[in-house]
């Protein structure tokens, strides 16, 4: 874990917003785990909502100080550059809306 992230192949970080609350988390669809962590699990969809090739991972601690964040296979045992190919140009644009979606509910800041 980190207070600064970026996620394979990615040329932006983010970090957690100071402003966090525990609320906002779990209304965007963060589960907390047994150990008081929050996580999130995305899939970045590409062309079909069924057939999610790729998925965000994001993990933040219960101090909101650190975070982890990662793209991974729909097994989520293998860390991925959705960036490098040029068939995925739809699974960024996702990755995109998503990683959007949580600066605007203050989640998290890009840096």
């Amino acid at each position: 874990m980190s207070t600064k992230v970026q996620v394979l192949g990615d040329k932006d970080f983010y970090e957690i917003n100071p402003e966090i609350k525990k609320y906002a988390l779990l209304d965007v669809g963060f589960q907390e785990t047994k150990q008081g962590n929050f996580r999130l699990e995305r899939p970045i969809n590409g062309n079909s909502p069924y057939d999610a090739r790729y998925v965000l991972k994001i993990t933040i601690n219960k101090d909101f100080d650190n975070l982890k964040m990662a793209t991974t296979d729909k097994s989520g045992l293998h860390n991925l550059n959705i960036f490098k190919s040029k068939n995925t140009a739809q699974e960024v644009e996702d990755f995109r809306y998503l990683m959007n979606f949580l600066i605007e509910k203050n989640i998290l800041v890009k840096r």
